[in-house]
Formats: C-alpha cells, structure tokens, sequence
C-alpha cells in the first residue's frame, strides 16, 4: 500500500500540471498542451519518482510530492518562457499574412516573400514596417532568445542570383531589426535561394510559398 500511494500522488501531481498547461490553439480552435504542460510534466513525473527514491518508507508520500513540484518547476521553465513569447506574437501579428509555427521550444515565423518585399527586390516593403515593428517588440521583451534569419526563394532564375538575393533579404529584415533596437549579437542570417522548398516550384502557388523570410527563435538555454 506504502508504495501505491506515492505513485497515486505522482499520478495527480501529473495530471494537475497537463491540466494547467492546456490551453486553446487560436488557429484551430481545438484544445492543446502547450510546451509549458507537456515539459512540466515530466518534470513532475520524474521528480515524483526521485523523490520516493530518496525518502525514507514513511515519508515517500511527502517525498513524490516535493519532487514532482521540484521537477515541475526545472521542466516548465523553458516552455514558459517560449509560450508567452508565443502568445505576443500570435496576437501581434494576427491577420498581417505571417504565420507563428512553435517546434518544440523554437518559434518559427514565416513571412511571404510577396508581402515582405516587392519583385527582385531586397528591400523591405515599406507596408510591412509596423509588422517587423511588432516582431522586434516582442524580441526586446525576450532578451532569452537567439534569433535566427533566414531567406529562400523560387527556383525561377539562375542558382547564384536566387542564392545573392535570399542573402540580401535576409540581411534587409534583420537590418531592421537591429535598427529598431534588437541587439545584433542576437541575430544571424543565412540565404538558401531555391533549396529547401516547401512547395513544388511547378506551379506559381507554389513559387509563391517557396518566397519566402522566416525567422527562428530559439532559446538560449
């Protein structure tokens, strides 16, 4: 029975911190875990475990509980810190034409080529000023983070003027950024002109996904 409860404690510490860390995905509308939940939570699990490991016979109830609030705490920080800055930036930039992928603990934007610069250019469409305003806004707020740009493009033209132009317009947005105060020790660009499609360049739809700027943010752990 002594080593049913702990277990059954662990078990609810688990479940409270899942619960905690459901949330609603705005896009889908469906009920998610977020990161914070889902790193928590094992956490918690494993935490529950060393505690009961370390305690003696009389004290395992206690020993779980501590040690799933303890692992609780390690395993959620970095998810927490990750979906907050999530949460600005799908607030921010919603309806702009950007969208916000979490992998993991990194965020990902991707910005159409379409409405970040205009045809063969590398300069930044002056519409789209108040959205990178937006993304540097958030990136001030999270000091904790690396930041990542990278430029591709079609597979229309020559290797090497797609490969100087998803250069350039990397470049160009993380220029900006820096200008609107974003440290530039934080920031590292990379153009892979046509590699890394996401879509067949058959079609223009598809020509038309591959233009593109994304931004990754990651976590300095």
């Amino acid at each position: 029975m002594s080593l049913f409860r702990p277990a059954r404690w662990a078990a609810l510490a688990l479940i409270a911190v899942f619960v905690a860390g459901c949330s609603i995905d705005p896009y889908t509308g469906q009920e998610k875990v977020s990161n914070t939940g889902k790193g928590a939570g094992i956490g918690a699990a494993t935490g529950a475990v060393i505690g009961v490991a370390t305690s003696s016979k009389k004290d395992r109830e206690k020993g779980a509980l501590i040690g799933a609030a303890v692992g609780a705490a390690a395993g959620g920080g970095i998810g927490y810190y990750m979906d907050r800055q999530e949460a600005q930036l799908r607030q921010r930039l919603e309806g702009t034409g950007v969208r916000v992928q979490r992998i993991g603990d990194n965020i990902k934007l991707i910005m159409p080529g379409n409405v970040t610069f205009a045809t063969s250019s590398d300069q930044v469409a002056p519409n789209f000023y108040d959205v990178l305003d937006s993304v540097a806004l958030v990136l001030r707020e999270f000091k904790d983070t690396q930041i990542a740009v990278k430029g591709y493009t079609d597979s229309t033209g020559s290797f090497e003027f797609n490969q100087q132009l998803s250069e350039r317009r990397a470049q160009s947005v993380a220029q900006y950024l820096i200008n609107q105060q974003v440290p530039a020790a934080r920031i590292r660009t990379q153009g892979y002109g046509p590699r890394q499609p996401v879509a067949s360049n058959e079609t223009e739809t598809g020509r038309a996904q591959n233009r593109r700027v994304e931004i990754d943010l990651i976590p300095i752990k």
